[in-house]
């Protein structure tokens, strides 16, 4: 047991690493992360770390949470394909999922005998959420024998009824693999415009059936704030998920997943940056490139939010129904054919 002077130095110490880390990082647009701010998630912190090691658990967190889950907890941070290849291969009896639902069932799908839970519990996403299992099938139905992929933000039924999952970092480049000159793409129909525009630029153009929704956050930019960033900081470098619409994206000087943007400014030269993506990335790469400059106007997915170092405790030591990830057996066999066959595609 520890004296409470030694639990103090304890507190302290964490809070400084945690710092050390987090200082140059926002916490709202007006303000950077404290030390008391770091002094204050630092006994759930450690709490979390000590918990993990003695139940075998690894935390999986996905860029876009809080900057204290993301460094203070993480095992693991990334896009939603870094992640699923770490849930892939983990020898952990336990994955915490801290992210959405989709993605945390991903990870059950891939390993159906390992507890899989989620801090946020049934967090949604507004792809995800735009399109059912039956949906797809019903598409399928009006286009018999044309290929379906799914983008990795869709349910588990959606998944099970699809050819192939695609992510942000890998869907262009498996949408050109697909053979036949017609492809249904679900349940993101902005970025099926900017499949149709990638694939024409690489002189393999097909013809893209879509259905679905889109993005709360990516959907929000218009090419009117790149004129107004590139206005405004001479020189800026914009960069744009391929979930943002076609008119944006095209007057970007970069398009990709999230781990994408994250090498091209780790590999630029160039020090200011404009990110039309949603705040968890910024934070990261403030966190990643202090000497780098990165402007953000808008952008913040609230069930990613819903994650936190005391929802995170909880699910460790005593995790509610809702944040227990369950998949129906029959649906994980076939929804695990389509992430494996994009695992396949991707290499």
């Amino acid at each position: 047991m520890l004296t409470p002077l030694e639990k103090e130095a304890q507190l302290t110490q964490e809070a400084h690493r945690l710092y050390g880390l987090l200082k140059s990082v926002s916490k709202t647009k007006a303000a950077k992360w404290t030390f008391e701010d770091c002094l204050a998630a630092a006994p759930y912190v450690l709490a979390i770390n000590r918990f993990k090691k003695e139940q075998n658990a690894v935390i999986l967190a996905h860029s876009y949470t809080t900057p204290d889950l993301v460094y203070g907890v993480a095992d693991f941070r990334g896009d939603s394909y870094e992640l699923a290849l770490k849930a892939r291969s983990s020898t952990a009896d336990i994955i915490v999922f801290a992210g959405v639902w989709f993605m945390a069932e991903t990870a059950k799908i891939i390993n159906p005998d390992k507890k899989v839970v989620i801090p946020a519990g049934k967090a949604g996403c507004t792809l995800a959420d735009s399109m059912t299992g039956e949906d797809v099938k019903k598409l399928r139905e009006k286009h018999p024998g044309v290929p379906a992929l799914c983008y990795i933000n869709s349910s588990a039924e959606v998944k099970a009824v699809c050819d192939s999952c695609v992510t942000s970092g890998n869907v262009f480049d498996i949408a050109q693999k697909i053979p036949g000159n017609e492809l249904i793409f679900v349940p993101d129909m902005l970025m099926a415009q900017n499949i149709d525009a990638e694939l024409k630029r690489r002189g393999t153009p097909k013809k893209i059936i879509s259905s679905g929704g889109s993005c709360c956050v990516h959907d929000k930019y218009r090419p009117e704030i790149v004129d107004k960033l590139r206005a405004e900081h001479p020189g800026i470098k914009m960069l744009a998920h391929p979930e943002c619409p076609i008119e944006v994206c095209q007057k970007c000087d970069y398009v990709g997943s999230t781990k994408g943007m994250a090498s091209y400014v780790a590999g630029s030269p160039d020090k200011t940056f404009g990110m039309l993506t949603e705040f968890g990335l910024v934070n990261r790469l403030e966190a990643e490139h202090p000497d780098k400059t990165f402007i953000w106007p808008y952008g913040v997915c609230s069930y990613m939010k819903k994650n936190s170092l005391i929802n995170t405790l909880e699910a460790l030591i005593d995790p509610r129904p809702d944040q227990v990830v369950t998949v129906d057996g029959r649906v994980a066999v076939q929804a695990k054919k389509a992430i494996e066959k994009m695992f396949e595609l991707a290499k």
